[in-house]
């Protein structure tokens, strides 16, 4: 074969000119065009050159030292990286639209949630049992008959000032500035009432959301980290070099994506005490750089390296278990800590599970060559990540609840 190419490859240099213009006859054309197509065969693990071999149980269906156009557009093909391209790259997407959502929706929903729970606590603390009742009957979305309801009840309840103009918003967010949780004087609460209505409505101060910065920096470190890992899969490989470059994208991006991970439980646990907050959070950067710089010397990509990279971003997930049982030894007490707990013990099963059978190599070892397409280790990896990602962002929706209600 390697014959027939040099003589493909002289007959397309030396070339002539033809009545038609062209420089090459119509049977070079065609063997050109055969010698594209056998060129980008996918091939055998045994026909591999080095830098590309890291699963000896995965034994075809390779890409190799492909142009970058056609390793790029192998996106849209079946070979053995196509399901690691596109489970993370569908994960990036997913994060791509939580954040979205996060950044125009959950101030939003959160200032509802704690708007409700305020004056739910603050009518606890005053005789206006009535008004309680039927604060907690209400849904999160209450009808236009609900707010109906619980403006008449007000009306009743406090008799001095017109409420009938009133929003829900303007209710909600004017009793919660009007009644502390640990008021006792009700005449007080009806002169807070009275100063706040005006004959043609509300404008209560609005409560402002706590900082989101340290949500937002995990939802970024998530979308790097899968951005990142597509990107790698799909070009690694065009070249040694290239895939160089890409190998220590990815590892960055699992770095990034660990490290960012504890950047909101950490913040939000121990905001009100900033020793313990810039302590922990100081130990996993360092830790995030450290990995990073170590994943970019040579050595770090060989495949017998491969459980000691593994155990490496699993010792950096390990070491979030002293943050959170100091989290839950200071607030015991807290459901919210409780249940964020869960959330992140489920992370980190996700996490610790992939890691696993990525080092091990389940379930391609059992049975070589049946997973080549589908269901080998690294693509069941890249599920758990995006699993355990998406765990986390729903413990961070409940820091964020939890924070934007009480604050310290």
């Amino acid at each position: 074969m390697g014959g027939q190419k040099e003589s493909w490859t002289a007959s397309f240099d030396s070339g002539s000119d033809y009545e038609d213009g062209s420089k090459t006859s119509p049977r070079e054309r065609k063997e050109k065009r055969l010698w594209k197509k056998v060129r980008y065969q996918l091939v055998q693990y045994q026909s591999l050159p080095e830098y590309l071999r890291d699963n000896e149980f995965i034994l075809g269906h390779y890409r190799s030292e492909w142009p970058l156009k056609q390793a790029f557009m192998s996106i849209f093909s079946i070979h053995n990286e196509t399901l690691n391209v596109w489970t993370h790259l569908i994960g990036f997407f997913i994060f791509l639209s939580l954040t979205i959502y996060t950044a125009t929706k959950v101030p939003k929903v959160v200032m509802d949630l704690q708007s409700m729970q305020q004056f739910s606590n603050m009518l606890r603390s005053t005789d206006l049992q009535k008004v309680q009742a039927e604060l907690l009957k209400l849904p999160s979305l209450a009808s236009m008959a609900d707010i109906q309801r619980l403006k008449n009840d007000l009306r009743t309840s406090l008799p001095s000032g017109d409420i009938s103009s009133l929003s829900r918003w303007h209710i909600l967010e004017l009793l919660a500035n009007c009644l502390p949780r640990q008021l006792s004087a009700p005449k007080i609460a009806d002169d807070c009432f009275l100063e706040n209505v005006k004959d043609d409505g509300v404008t209560p101060p609005m409560i402002q959301p706590i900082t989101r910065w340290p949500f937002f920096v995990f939802l970024g470190g998530a979308m790097f980290c899968l951005l990142a890992s597509s990107t790698c899969h799909l070009l690694a490989c065009h070249s040694q070099r290239l895939s160089y470059v890409m190998l220590r994208l990815d590892y960055a991006g699992i770095a990034a994506l660990i490290s960012t991970s504890f950047y909101p439980p950490v913040y939000y646990s121990f905001m009100c005490k900033p020793f313990f907050c810039y302590l922990y959070m100081g130990v996993i950067t360092v830790l995030g750089v450290a990995t990073i710089v170590l994943s970019l010397l040579p050595f770090f990509q060989k495949p017998h390296f491969r459980s000691i990279r593994a155990s490496l971003f699993f010792g950096m997930g390990v070491s979030g278990v002293g943050p959170i049982i100091h989290k839950l030894v200071l607030y015991r007490n807290r459901p919210e800590a409780v249940l964020t707990t869960g959330y992140e013990v489920l992370m980190g099963a996700f996490y610790g599970l992939g890691a696993l059978i990525y080092a091990v190599r389940i379930p391609e070892r059992w049975k070589p060559g049946k997973f080549d397409i589908a269901g080998h280790s690294h693509q069941l990896f890249h599920v758990l990540v995006v699993a355990g990602a998406y765990s986390h962002y729903h413990a961070g929706l409940i820091y964020l609840r939890w924070r934007d209600m009480e604050g310290c």
